[in-house]
């Protein structure tokens, strides 16, 4: 599954919406997004699960990397 997950770069941060930043990651569930991104020190907002026309909306922007973790 395909998982859109906004942040804020810094942990210590209080979040702002102009400074959320987006990334996409497979992953089998929202826990194991969370272990995935542990190590980089982010304050994670909000886990979005993709499918059906949001994942292909998604897929169609140029702003859709997938990253490898």
């Amino acid at each position: 599954m395909i998982y859109k997950v906004y942040y804020q770069e810094k942990a210590n941060e209080i979040p702002v919406r102009e400074n959320t930043k987006s990334l996409y990651l497979e992953a089998a569930s929202e826990r194991e997004v969370r272990q995935k991104l542990k190590d980089r020190n982010y304050n994670i907002e909000f886990v979005q699960l993709l499918e059906g026309n949001y994942l292909e909306y998604e897929q169609a922007s140029p702003n859709f990397i997938l990253e490898e973790i």
